[in-house]
C-alpha cells in the first residue's frame, strides 16, 4: 500500500516498521559499532571515542578513588595524602629540632659588668648592716657583728623605755638621733628618686630594710600613739670625757661586749631634732607607701613630731649637753623649712607648703644673705636640700601663687648653689688634686663632698626631666652635663682617683684605709670578753683591723690631699652614719648608663594642683 508522502518521496509501511523500540535501539547499536569498525567511516579522535566507548559506572568508580569528601570541600586523594604525610613530617621535625635545642647547652651573653658606682653602691649599704644595733637579723651579713645594746633604755630608771635597735654613730656606740635622722631621711629621698637603679643592681630591698631598721628604732623614742607629746629621746650613751668613768667614748670594747651605763637624753624644746625627725617619717612614708598600713604610723608620727617642734621652740644641743660636743646644732630654721616641704610631700596638706615657702620662715633659715655654709648641705644645714627639693616642686608642678614667688626664689638660689660648685667660681677652694672643700679646710672633709654631689647629680637630672637642657650661671649657660661632671669628678677622687690612688671607701678596689677608728672592726670577735680599758691595745696598735667594714668612708683627706691610715686620729680615719648616707645618695644617683627620676612618687599623695588667681588690684584713685 503506498501513501502520498507530502515531502514527495511514497509513504509505504514496510514490516521493519512494525519492530519494537528495543529491535530498533539494537540495530541502531550495531549499527554504531558497525560505522566504527568500517574502514570506510571518518576517524574519529581519542576523546571523541572516549565519550562514545565510556562506561558510566566506571566514572563514578574512578571518581570514588581519586577524590576525598572532606564535608565542606573535595579534594583529591593523592593531594590529601600528601598533605597529611607534610603534616606528620613537619611536625616530627619540629619536635626533633625542639629536642636538639632543650638537650644542647645554650650560652647566654654575659651581662656587662657593673659600673665602678654600682659596684660602689654594693659596698656602701654594708656598713649601715655592720652599724645595726639591738637583735641582728639571720641576713645581716657582718659576721664579725652579733647582738649589742639589748638593755638599751631599759636599765635607766628615769626612762624605762625599749630603745633597743637604732643605729651605732660612727665608731663609738653612741646613737645621736640627730644626725641619723637626717641619713634615713637622705636614704629614704634617694629611693623615691632612684627606686628603678636600686632594684636594677638588686639593693632595694636592702635599702628598704635599712631605712626601715632606723623608722622602727625613732619611733621608740617617743610616744607615737598620742597626737601631743612633752618630750623625745635624743641620744643614747654617754660620750663625755671629762672624767675616767667607763662609757662609750673612755672605753674601746666591741658593742656585744658593753657592760658600762648608757644614760638616756630626752629633750623637751628641741625643735631641730623634731623637725628632722618628722622630716624622716614623712620621707620613709612616701617610700613605704605600698605598705598602707606602715605608711600611716609613719605619717603619725611625723605629724606628732612636727606639732612638737612647733610648739617647743628650741634647740636640742643647747649649751652643756653631750650632743654639743659632737653634733652641736646651729638652728632650727632650715629643719623648718626643709621638713614641711617633706610633711606636703608625704600629706599634701598646703598648709604645710604654707609654712615651707613662707617669707619670714626663708628669712630667718638664711636663704637671702648666704654666709660661708651656703650651699653646703650637711646634718646641721638643711637649707640647700629644702631648696632643691622645692625647686622640683616647681618645675614639675608650677602651683602657681601664692607659693610661685618664694618657690621662683629658691629656684634662682639653687641656680646660684650649682654654680658656686664649678670650678670656674671661687666660693669654695680646692684641693690641689682638686677635691672641693665645702667645709674650708676643716677637717673630715667627704661627708660635705658627697652631699653636695647628690645634690648636683639630681638637679641635672630635675633638668633633664623638665626637658631644660642646662641653667645660667650670670650671662653664661653650662648644660647639665656640667653638674653630672662635677659629680663624677668629686666622686671618682673618693674612690680612688687621687693623689694616694686610694679608695676612701673600705673594700673598694684594692687599696683602701685598714686602721679604721671603730671598735668593733679593731678587736677580734675570737671568744675573748676585753674590758673597759682591756681594749685599749687594739686601739693603739699600728696593725690593720682584723675585721673589714666593708663600705665605710671614713673623714678623708686633708686640704694637702693628704691621708694617715692611723686608727686614732678620727679625723682621717673614722666613718658616720650621715657621711654613708650621703655616700649611697650620690652613688646611686650616677650609677647606670642612663640618668633618670621617678617624677611621679614624691607626688603620691600631692592633690591636683589649681592655682589661685592672684587678689584683685586696689582701687583706683584719681
Amino acid at each position: 500500500m503506498y501513501g502520498r508522502d507530502p515531502w514527495g518521496g511514497p509513504l509505504e509501511i514496510s514490516a521493519a516498521d512494525s519492530a519494537t523500540d528495543d529491535d530498533r535501539s539494537r540495530n541502531l547499536n550495531d549499527l554504531d559499532r558497525a560505522a566504527l569498525s568500517t574502514t570506510t567511516s571518518r576517524q574519529l579522535d581519542e576523546t571523541q571515542q572516549s565519550w562514545l566507548l565510556a562506561d558510566p559506572g566506571e566514572k563514578d568508580r574512578r571518581k570514588k578513588k581519586k577524590y576525598v569528601d572532606l564535608g565542606c570541600v573535595i579534594v583529591s586523594r593523592k593531594l590529601f595524602l600528601w598533605g597529611v604525610g607534610i603534616i606528620v613530617g613537619c611536625a616530627f621535625l619540629a619536635g626533633f629540632v625542639t629536642l636538639i635545642v632543650k638537650t644542647i647547652p645554650r650560652k647566654h651573653p654575659s651581662k656587662p659588668p657593673p659600673d665602678n658606682y654600682t659596684v660602689a653602691l654594693n659596698r656602701a649599704l654594708m656598713f649601715f648592716n655592720a652599724q645595726k644595733s639591738g637583735r641582728l637579723p639571720k641576713h645581716n651579713n657582718v659576721t664579725w657583728r652579733g647582738n649589742s645594746g639589748m638593755r638599751d633604755g631599759l636599765s635607766d630608771s628615769s626612762t624605762m623605755k625599749n630603745l633597743v635597735g637604732g643605729f651605732y654613730d660612727a665608731g663609738d656606740a653612741i646613737k645621736f638621733n640627730f644626725p641619723a635622722s637626717f641619713a634615713m631621711t637622705m636614704l629614704s629621698w634617694s629611693v623615691i628618686e632612684y627606686s628603678a637603679k636600686y632594684e636594677a643592681v638588686g639593693e632595694l630591698d636592702h635599702v628598704k630594710d635599712i631605712i626601715k631598721w632606723g623608722t622602727d628604732y625613732l619611733l621608740k623614742t617617743f610616744n607615737n600613739s598620742a597626737d601631743i607629746i612633752d618630750r623625745v629621746v635624743s641620744q643614747v650613751g654617754d660620750g663625755s670625757t671629762l672624767d675616767q668613768t667607763p662609757n662609750d667614748h673612755y672605753c674601746w670594747m666591741r658593742p656585744e661586749d658593753m657592760n658600762y651605763p648608757r644614760p638616756v637624753t630626752e629633750c623637751s624644746s628641741c625643735s631641730d631634732l623634731a623637725a628632722e625627725m618628722a622630716a624622716t617619717f614623712a620621707s620613709a612614708s612616701i617610700v613605704f607607701k605600698d605598705s598602707k598600713t606602715y605608711a600611716k604610723k609613719l605619717v603619725h608620727g611625723a605629724e606628732t613630731m612636727w606639732r612638737f617642734a612647733r610648739n617647743q621652740r628650741g634647740r636640742y644641743s643647747e649649751q652643756g649637753t653631750d650632743a654639743a660636743n659632737f653634733y652641736n646644732s646651729t638652728g632650727y630654721w632650715d629643719e623648718f623649712v626643709w621638713g614641711g616641704a617633706w610633711m606636703y610631700y608625704a600629706t599634701g596638706n598646703t598648709s604645710y607648703l604654707r609654712l615651707a615657702t613662707h617669707p619670714t620662715m626663708a628669712k630667718h633659715a638664711g636663704a637671702f644673705w648666704g654666709g660661708p655654709d651656703y650651699g653646703v648641705l650637711s646634718w646641721d644645714n638643711k637649707l640647700a636640700g629644702a631648696q632643691v627639693l622645692l625647686s622640683r616642686l616647681r618645675l614639675f608642678l608650677s602651683p602657681g601663687y601664692p607659693y610661685e614667688e618664694i618657690l621662683s626664689t629658691f629656684h634662682n638660689q639653687t641656680n646660684i648653689i650649682m654654680c658656686s660648685y664649678l670650678p670656674i667660681f671661687n666660693s669654695f677652694n680646692r684641693t690641689r688634686a682638686g677635691l672641693i672643700e665645702l667645709n674650708h679646710g676643716r677637717p673630715q672633709p667627704l661627708q660635705y663632698v658627697v652631699n653636695a654631689a647628690f645634690l648636683a647629680s639630681l638637679y641635672s637630672d630635675y633638668l633633664d626631666a623638665a626637658d631644660t637642657p642646662g641653667w645660667y650661671c650670670g650671662p653664661n649657660f653650662y648644660s647639665t652635663d656640667v653638674l653630672r661632671n662635677f659629680a663624677k669628678t668629686q666622686m671618682n677622687y673618693i674612690l680612688g682617683n687621687n693623689p694616694r690612688k686610694m679608695s676612701y671607701v673600705v673594700g673598694y678596689s684594692k687599696k683602701y684605709p685598714r686602721r679604721v677608728h671603730h671598735r668593733g672592726a679593731s678587736i677580734p670577735k675570737n671568744g675573748v670578753k676585753y674590758s673597759c680599758k682591756g681594749g685599749w691595745k687594739w686601739r693603739d696598735t699600728g696593725k690593720r683591723n682584723p675585721n673589714t667594714i666593708v663600705g665605710a668612708m671614713v673623714a678623708g683627706p686633708d686640704r694637702h690631699d693628704g691621708f694617715r691610715d692611723v686608727r686614732t686620729n678620727y679625723n682621717y680615719t673614722e666613718p658616720t652614719l650621715a657621711g654613708n648616707a650621703g655616700l649611697v645618695a650620690a652613688l646611686v644617683s650616677l650609677s647606670g648608663e642612663t640618668p633618670g627620676i621617678d617624677k611621679n612618687s614624691i607626688f603620691s599623695a600631692v592633690p591636683p594642683m589649681f592655682p589661685k588667681p592672684p587678689p584683685p588690684p586696689s582701687p583706683w584713685k584719681p
